[in-house]
């Protein structure tokens, strides 16, 4: 329950950053360039660590 609660404020919260970037237009642009480009690092993130291979094995064969 506390998951979704604060997956709902953290979408709305950026949902209002960037309505007020959009407000705010000429300035606003460079908040909504940096908001893409840390969302497309934390996907690239996502997606190597879902494919490694070296952390698939040592997480199913190494005693902890």
């Amino acid at each position: 329950m506390g998951y979704i609660i604060l997956i709902t404020v953290a979408i709305l919260w950026l949902a209002l950053v960037i309505y007020g970037m959009v407000e705010a237009f000429p300035v606003g642009i460079i908040g909504i360039l940096a908001i893409v480009g840390i969302g497309f690092l934390v996907i690239k993130v996502v997606k190597d660590k879902a494919a490694n291979e070296e952390d698939k094995h040592y997480s199913d064969n190494v005693e902890k």
